[in-house]
């Protein structure tokens, strides 16, 4: 049964919130699940520290959290959350809208406790935490946009279901880009064949946008890197391939890092940002004038 929130109770639970706590909630509505070591590199110095607040806001109906079941050699998983029905009647409160419209059902949101997805919705949501972790510790870099999944469905499909839609600046370079976070699961003819649909859009919205995979390791990178360099998709989008083993020096910064090959190189690799300056001239492509006829 759903609690009638009065003016008086939100009015007390929106006191106890603080920025950082509106920031992490709206944050999991919009990613739909986040684990606490992400909340913890998002928005915290130490891990004790996101933990006793994520305790705190999960006694309040803030969140709710749950822990899936992973094989024995694996241990155990770290707490997941989603959003609570309390958090869903305050930000509906904050948005001026009522509960009802606000669009909160419980079991929608819980589904993905079940959802064969989640594995990949917590590793695609993982490079976003990356970003946000790495722009939150370092001057001059900013995650200025992260469209989830069901975002960029809404706004591309049919033609294209990236995982993710980005923008992100380090200094100087700004690259916009698309996510593919490849798990390992999917045959790699299938992975490759997405590209027909970026190059469907690329063509209908004359905005050429890269795709970036990121894969599960340097064997599967190599084969899906074959794939993608023979595919007549690779004429008209960019195409850069990282994953996690790859680390270029002792410092390892994460998808901000040098992790990303350009499927037109062998080597080097590029920081996420610095891929713009690999392609340069990104952006609308405007198509060419007509040419004015000759006046007889």
């Amino acid at each position: 049964m759903s609690i009638r929130y009065t003016p008086r109770m939100l009015a007390e639970l929106a006191a106890r919130l603080t920025d950082r706590d509106r920031k992490l909630i709206r944050l999991t509505r919009d990613f739909r699940v986040l684990t606490s070591p992400q909340v913890s590199d998002m928005f915290f110095d130490t891990d004790d520290a996101a933990r006793r607040r994520l305790l705190a806001l999960t006694r309040m109906g803030i969140l709710e959290r749950f822990r899936p079941n992973l094989p024995p050699a694996m241990g155990t998983a770290p707490y997941h959350y989603v959003i609570g029905e309390t958090a869903a009647a305050v930000l509906a409160s904050e948005d001026g809208v009522d509960l009802s419209d606000f669009g909160y059902r419980r079991d929608r949101v819980l589904s993905i406790v079940y959802s064969q997805r989640l594995a990949h919705t917590v590793g695609t949501n993982g490079i976003a935490t990356s970003l946000y972790a790495f722009a939150r510790r370092h001057p001059l870099t900013e995650l200025a946009t992260w469209w989830p999944e069901h975002r960029c469905a809404t706004e591309w499909a049919p033609m294209a279901r990236p995982d993710a839609y980005a923008r992100w600046s380090e200094g100087h370079h700004t690259i916009e880009f698309f996510l593919e976070y490849d798990t390992g699961t999917e045959p790699l003819d299938r992975v490759a064949h997405k590209l027909d649909g970026y190059a469907q859009l690329a063509e209908s919205s004359r905005i050429v946008t890269p795709v970036l995979f990121w894969v599960q390791g340097e064997r599967r990178e190599a084969n899906l890197r074959n794939k993608l360099k023979h595919h007549p998709g690779n004429m008209f989008v960019p195409i850069a391939t990282g994953h996690a083993a790859t680390v270029n020096g002792t410092v390892d910064d994460g998808p901000a890092g040098a992790r990303w090959l350009p499927t037109d190189l062998d080597r080097p690799r590029f920081r996420l940002a610095e891929l713009a300056k690999h392609w340069p001239g990104l952006g609308p492509q405007v198509a060419p004038e007509p040419a004015e006829e000759e006046a007889e």
